[in-house]
């Protein structure tokens, strides 16, 4: 994510809000809350292309198992009935049992947890599992891509980590080794984190681990952004190149609920982390969530390799035609993107805010993003095209995206009038693939 200092919640929201909550009864309240979620229904999944690289739809199993009763239950403690705070927990295990073991086959990995409620979550469990209070780590710069989980305002802030940059090559959109092997070995740091806000290209894992390890330096990726893309093999795998331990978001390109995966290899860590995840950082952890991600795996594991391989031309196809059209597109010259992300570089239209705020009137999502080196400003926007790809658009399809965007951006046509033709595209768009069918109730 991008955070900019000083931001807060809107206080004129707020305020509209405690007027209505002082007028309303308790039971109209509730009805207010429900007719918004249903406007957003209407409008988010019904009449928008929405291109946020953090939104994935849910299938219908999905959504279903996150209002199930399983919800309503607590779940303290491991899996077993020795280390569980509560009883009644029978059917409950295999349902954490079946979500563990689908992440540590998805990841090829030893090991796997999964109790963290966001991805956030699993990097304050890497920091702390990892890291002792004080030590160096290394990460990537914001104004190199890289996420602010990993950053001094992030929840290495809470571990008091001294905190350096990863040398970064913006213009190639790679890390610069060379430099970084001089900065690694004059600083020794203990961990290296990799997380990425804009991920348009794998990273040398590998050779950053044999730079590190003399000194039993670890390496921790995020994929937060590439989860789904590792799962499907459309990314390479960190564990498989040395990283010590990899998290990640249940959503995003994996396309299950707002959640946190994470996955790791040695059996010495097992104790670390977990003691880390129960009881420091979780107690009861939403099992309705948890059936949820084990039902997001398998449909990963059954359809991932074919819909993310869709995902990912997608990506490269509208960056090409939006860069046809005059819109300057990042990394045009490596190709554009090897992820679900683009970014493009919006700062003659006003900058990211603005055109976001634009396209948005025309029913088009996307988010405000930094460039490049760039340290506030916020000149670009980034898109993604995991939501897009799951309603059944192509290739062919972006192309008309980018013709609705170049309107808005670049011509500068009334966005409301655009949004009618975004509605019609919409309109043809509406059932998700690459998931189960909700079976018919017992």
């Amino acid at each position: 994510m991008t955070f900019i200092a000083g931001e807060q919640h809107d206080p004129a929201t707020l305020l509209a809000a405690s007027k209505l909550i002082a007028e309303l009864s308790g039971r109209e309240i509730a009805a207010r809350v429900r007719d918004l979620v249903d406007a957003n229904d209407l409008w988010r999944r019904q009449r928008c292309v929405n291109l946020i690289a953090a939104e994935s739809p849910t299938s219908p199993m999905v959504q279903a198992l996150l209002a199930s009763e399983v919800g309503t239950r607590a779940s303290g403690g491991h899996i077993g009935p020795i280390s569980r705070c509560f009883p009644g927990m029978r059917y409950i295990d295999e349902i954490e049992a079946i979500c563990i073991e689908l992440l540590k086959d998805l990841f090829n990995a030893g090991f796997a947890d999964q109790r963290l409620m966001g991805g956030m979550d699993g990097c304050g469990v890497a920091y702390t599992s990892l890291t002792a209070v004080g030590d160096v780590m290394m990460s990537i710069p914001v104004t190199a891509g890289g996420d602010t989980s990993g950053r001094p305002d992030g929840p290495a802030r809470v571990r008091g980590l001294r905190i350096h940059d990863v040398p970064f090559d913006s213009s190639e959109f790679a890390v610069d080794l060379d430099a970084f092997r001089r900065e690694a070995e004059r600083l020794l740091p203990a961990l290296i984190s990799i997380n990425q806000a804009t991920t348009l290209f794998p990273l040398p894992v590998n050779s950053m681990k044999e730079i590190v390890a003399p000194w039993d330096g670890r390496v921790y990726f995020d994929a937060a952004h590439q989860a789904g893309l590792i799962a499907s093999g459309c990314y390479p795998n960190p564990l498989a190149e040395g990283a010590d331990l990899l998290t990640g978001s249940g959503g995003k390109t994996f396309s299950g609920p707002q959640s946190g995966i994470i996955a790791w290899n040695k059996e010495s860590l097992s104790l670390p982390i977990t003691e880390t995840i129960f009881p420091v950082l979780t107690g009861s952890h939403q099992l309705n969530r948890v059936a949820a991600l084990a039902v997001a795996a398998a449909e990963m594991r059954t359809y991932g390799p074919e819909y993310m391989s869709y995902v990912v031309a997608n990506a490269r196809a509208l960056a090409k035609a939006l860069h046809e059209r005059g819109m300057p597109v990042a990394a045009a010259h490596l190709g554009f993107t090897q992820t679900h992300q683009v970014l493009v570089d919006v700062r003659q239209w006003g900058g990211g805010l603005a055109v976001a705020q634009q396209l948005e009137r025309a029913n088009i999502m996307v988010n405000k993003m930094l460039l490049p080196s760039e340290m506030n400003e916020l000149g670009g926007i980034r898109i993604g095209t995991v939501e897009v790809t799951r309603y059944g658009m192509d290739t062919t399809t972006m192309s008309t995206i980018a013709d609705l965007m170049h309107r808005v951006v670049v011509r500068k046509e009334s966005p409301e009038l655009v949004a009618r033709d975004v509605q019609e595209l919409r309109s043809a768009f509406q059932d998700l693939r690459f998931c189960f069918p909700v079976p018919p109730a017992s």
